[in-house]
């Protein structure tokens, strides 16, 4: 079977397919089922339609869409989702890095967004994304329509790997701009100031946002594998430096243990899931050991 899109394997959505993301706290939302929510009823906001499913209540139907279309449509309201999930995803340059892995750690978050993407749509819940480097190059809200769904992987196929970064105040620009809670999932290899990361992501915790950080590397950035002297290229500033790696290897090493275990040490204190990965694992898989633990928990 092909889904039409790059980034949708339904070879992973086979995989997936009876696993769901489950928000840990109370969310914003209306559709019983998954999630616990605050609402009790429908908000008087009409917001979009999308497409019936068996189980939904037929009293929600809009008969007007029948007529027209003769397709089965559920008006849905402002405060109908389960659960609002926006994808943060880290297009810059540094993201575009590959060693001898099949795909770029940008490519390895385009397949781990989509396939989020289809499981929130799947069960019912609402996804947006945004992209950025320094700057916000794609923000979609969230919506839990098909067409929606179908415009985010359109996206995705078109995303280019930017410049420079600047992960901590694009997160704090963001975290002012949502006002509901949501679920944050933050895609990104993290090369940042893991002290400034970190108060973008307490900021986003102390509006009651949830968020699940997935930090992705490519697996020469964890093992520094090379033997002769290199020039190292940084795709970022786009500078170039002549190293022995022998002669580094050692301090390097410690250096990539220090900044995985800060943000990790630091986001249990917070309350964030943290996920390490390389782009040499597959992503469907550690993202199902990922939930299968996450809803034992």
């Amino acid at each position: 079977m092909d889904t039409g899109y790059r980034f949708l394997e339904p070879e992973a959505l086979a995989r997936v397919k009876n696993l769901s993301l489950v928000a840990r706290g109370v969310v914003e939302g209306f559709i019983s089922g998954l999630h616990a929510s605050p609402y009790k009823g429908f908000s008087i906001e009409f917001a979009e339609h999308r497409e019936y499913v068996p189980g939904d209540d037929p009293r929600h139907l809009d008969y007007k869409m029948l007529a027209r279309t003769e397709r089965l449509y559920i008006k849905q309201y402002e405060e109908e989702t389960n659960m609002r999930v926006q994808i943060l995803l880290d297009t810059s340059g540094s993201m575009n890095y590959r060693h001898s892995a099949k795909i770029t750690k940008l490519e390895y978050g385009c397949y781990l967004t989509a396939i989020l993407s289809y499981l929130m749509i799947r069960q019912q819940d609402s996804v947006g994304l945004t992209t950025f480097d320094t700057e916000i190059r794609l923000d979609m809200p969230p919506r839990g329509s098909a067409r929606h769904f179908n415009e985010m992987m359109r996206q995705l196929e078109a995303i280019q790997p930017g410049g420079e970064t600047d992960i901590s105040q694009t997160l704090h620009r963001l975290a002012n701009r949502f006002k509901r809670r949501c679920l944050i999932v933050l895609i990104s290899d993290l090369y940042d100031d893991p002290e400034e990361v970190m108060r973008g992501l307490h900021h986003f915790r102390h509006r009651r946002h949830e968020v699940i950080v997935f930090h992705v590397f490519d697996k020469a950035e964890l093992e520094l594998p090379f033997k002769d002297t290199i020039a190292f290229h940084d795709l970022e500033t786009d500078e170039r430096i002549q190293i022995d790696p022998a002669y580094i290897r050692e301090a390097y090493l410690e250096q990539i243990r220090e900044f995985t275990e800060t943000y990790r040490r630091q986001c249990a204190e917070s309350q964030i899931d943290y996920i390490m990965t390389d782009t040499s694992v597959p992503y469907d898989f550690m993202l199902s050991r990922y939930l299968a633990k996450r809803n034992r928990l």
